[in-house]
């Protein structure tokens, strides 16, 4: 229990709490557009350059090539599993997207628990950050493969436009600047971190504090669909990050990860998109519903790993290392 005190009284989650407290209690607090863009840009390219940072000091060893190969597996099985699990309560179409929605990650989530380590001052491996870039697409396209399969009866005018797709999910504006900036970093190495460092480094945590207030506000906001969209997605939302986190954690454990690296590894697993895959279902599944994908990965995932799944997590693999 200790952990999720610590976790509570971190400044990142407090803003975020203080966000949803904000909408509960009818205030007029807002972070005004393009605000929050801005903010969520900044926060890609500082973990992503800094990951490429230390990614030039690791180099990519056979461990490393290992780490990064389940995490891929990893986004290749969860949207198959759920799909499987979802088709037969909302449909193909949601259950493609919602899918894609959990096999793909939360970059802010992976962000928020680093910044957990940091208070707890442990450190985790660079080379992570290239695991986030990778779990970003294939999620998508397995999802969309799925609904294709499930959907082989259409019309050839209904056959998904695979060259845009791909394009959208591999160099949509997240994907893009995360990777960009990764393999900057790992060009650049030290002295890249040294002329850059006073806006990676100094501004981070308060640049954090208010991006997650801003995703306060927004969740709290979509908590209404949740309770139209019935007991079931909502269980889904919370049970299959920890199925997710389960499995991660063992992975972890066969791989002889480190705790902190253990961690950022089942943060991925357990995480779930609202930013890149939105954009890629809106092209690929027009008729499934946002309000349900995207609403359950903001308001229920989201905020759950936040503030409980990280320091129980945490505990766990603290208990299971020794």
């Amino acid at each position: 229990m200790s952990f999720l005190a610590d976790n509570l009284l971190n400044p990142p989650l407090l803003f975020f709490i203080l966000g949803m407290a904000a909408v509960l209690v009818k205030s007029d607090l807002e972070l005004p557009q393009p605000f929050p863009k801005i903010l969520s840009l900044y926060l890609l390219f500082a973990i992503g350059f800094k990951g490429g940072v230390e990614l030039s000091h690791s180099g990519v060893t056979p461990r490393i090539a290992m780490v990064l190969g389940a995490a891929v597996m990893m986004a290749l099985v969860v949207p198959v599993y759920s799909f499987f699990l979802l088709r037969g309560r909302v449909g193909v179409d949601n259950a493609a997207a919602i899918a894609a929605t959990y096999g793909s990650i939360s970059a802010v989530t992976f962000i928020t628990a680093g910044a957990f380590l940091n208070a707890t001052g442990i450190g985790y491996s660079g080379y992570l950050v290239a695991a986030m870039a990778l779990m970003e697409s294939p999620a998508i396209v397995v999802g969309v493969l799925l609904y294709r399969m499930a959907r082989r009866e259409r019309s050839a005018a209904e056959k998904t436009d695979w060259p845009a797709l791909l394009r959208d999910s591999f160099f949509n504006g997240s994907v893009f600047l995360l990777t960009g900036s990764l393999l900057i970093g790992a060009a650049t190495g030290e002295k890249g971190w040294e002329a850059v460092s006073p806006l990676t480094d100094g501004l981070f945590k308060g640049v954090l504090c208010l991006f997650l207030l801003d995703m306060g506000i927004v969740a709290a906001r979509r908590l209404g669909v949740i309770r139209k969209a019935g007991l079931f997605l909502a269980g889904f939302s919370v049970g299959v990050p920890l199925v997710n986190a389960a499995l991660a954690i063992g992975l972890s454990r066969l791989m002889g990860l480190d705790r902190g690296d253990a961690l950022m590894f089942t943060v991925l697993c357990a995480s779930a998109s609202y930013i890149a895959v939105p954009a890629a279902m809106r092209l690929a599944v027009p008729k499934a519903n946002p309000s349900y994908y995207v609403t359950m990965a903001l308001a229920l995932t989201f905020p759950f790993n936040v503030l409980v799944g990280i320091p129980i997590c945490f505990a766990v693999i603290s208990r299971l290392w020794g």
